[in-house]
């Protein structure tokens, strides 16, 4: 049985003719940068989240440089940032213009937390981006107490929750990703920002509009940098569908327990009170590659990520100097694989799954 890492079209499916019908809208009425879509969406995904304001920008990585400058980040300043994750949440903050400190993280759940971050802080710090990897939200409240402005990168948790507060509702600002892949994922590119700050939220719809707010003056220097009319109308059919995909994806977690994945490999940790969106369900095993391999040949896909942490990325070099051991980090870059996962995942895809990983592993 074939299974595929991803299943984008099996969700969208029954959606398709509804999508098709709210794009031919758009193209109809004509208005395709920031109208009437982009104006809705911010408002329906502000009280999904339970946030007072949520920006539409065009993609993910636009949303954490915005943000940053919105929180009060300015050159020179430093930002702490996990290296165990995806590239683009530190290249923001050089396009912000701001250094990144890179941090460690907690061997089991491999977010940051106070003392990974604490051990990064400096008199120069402005900033922590706190990154919900691969669905599972950061300690925020815990990270509070360190006293800085955390911007929560929540571009794998859409669905996920930490006690009573949604992914994305939990730090000074919150920013998401819409690339296609993401478990709320448009046509195309596109991203946003949460806050429940006004002043936050009014100087971040300013930068993304070239650092004017009315066409003709311009304070900053900002970005072209806006959600269009098509991917928030997209957007609008799906977000309705978040909270049952999430079920999904947790049921295909929970599956994946039952059928004794746990006997082969270190499945991913969960936390009290935390419920994880699984945008990626990523196991530990002493040598991925091979496993993988195997299971290549059985027609089951599987990825390793961030093989390369960030802070040792050629681009960073010069950021990473003085970075001391990063030693979580380099180990689960090391060990890690993502095994299919998907809101359709059925048993019958993770038994084989499970016994492929078996049978690779006798």
């Amino acid at each position: 049985m074939a299974v595929h890492l991803f299943d984008t079209e099996g969700p969208l499916a029954p959606l398709r003719d509804e999508i098709v019908a709210r794009v031919t809208e758009v193209i109809g009425r004509g208005v395709f940068i920031l109208g009437p879509e982009v104006d809705a969406f911010e408002r329906e995904l502000a009280e999904y989240l339970g946030v007072r304001h949520v920006v539409g920008v065009a993609n993910g990585t636009d949303a954490i440089t915005i943000a940053l400058r919105a929180l009060g980040v300015e050159p020179g300043d430093e930002v702490v940032v996990p290296s165990l994750t995806f590239y683009a949440s530190v290249e923001a903050i050089v396009n912000a213009g701001a250094r990144p400190i890179f941090c460690d993280v907690d061997p089991e759940t491999h977010n940051v937390t106070p003392d990974t971050v604490k051990a990064a802080l400096t008199p120069h710090t402005r900033a922590i981006v706190a990154v919900d990897l691969f669905g599972l939200p950061a300690p925020i409240p815990e990270l509070r107490s360190l006293g800085v402005p955390i911007l929560e990168d929540a571009a794998q948790a859409a669905g996920a929750t930490l006690g009573d507060r949604r992914a994305g509702a939990l730090g000074d600002a919150a920013t998401f990703s819409f690339y296609p892949s993401k478990n709320l994922g448009c046509f195309g590119d596109g991203g946003a920002i949460a806050t429940d700050d006004d002043g936050v939220a009014d100087l971040a719809r300013t930068l993304r509009f070239h650092g004017s707010r009315d066409k003709q003056t311009f304070e900053y220097v900002g970005y072209n940098s806006r959600l269009d009319e098509v991917q928030a109308a997209i957007l609008r059919v799906l977000l309705r569908e978040l909270d049952r995909w999430t079920a999904g994806r947790r049921a295909a977690a929970s599956a994946y327990a039952a059928a004794g994945l746990g006997e082969y490999v270190t499945l991913p940790a969960t936390v009290e009170g935390t419920e994880p969106a699984w945008h990626l369900y990523v196991v530990d095993h002493d040598d991925p590659d091979a496993l993988s391999a195997s299971l290549r040949e059985q027609a089951i896909d599987s990825r390793s990520y961030y093989q390369v942490p960030v802070h040792r990325q050629p681009a960073m070099e010069s950021f990473a100097v003085d970075t001391p051991p990063l030693p979580v980090t380099d180990a689960f870059a090391a060990r890690n694989l993502a095994l299919p996962m998907s809101p359709v995942l059925d048993e019958a895809q993770v038994h084989a799954v499970v016994a492929a990983i078996a049978a690779a592993t006798a």
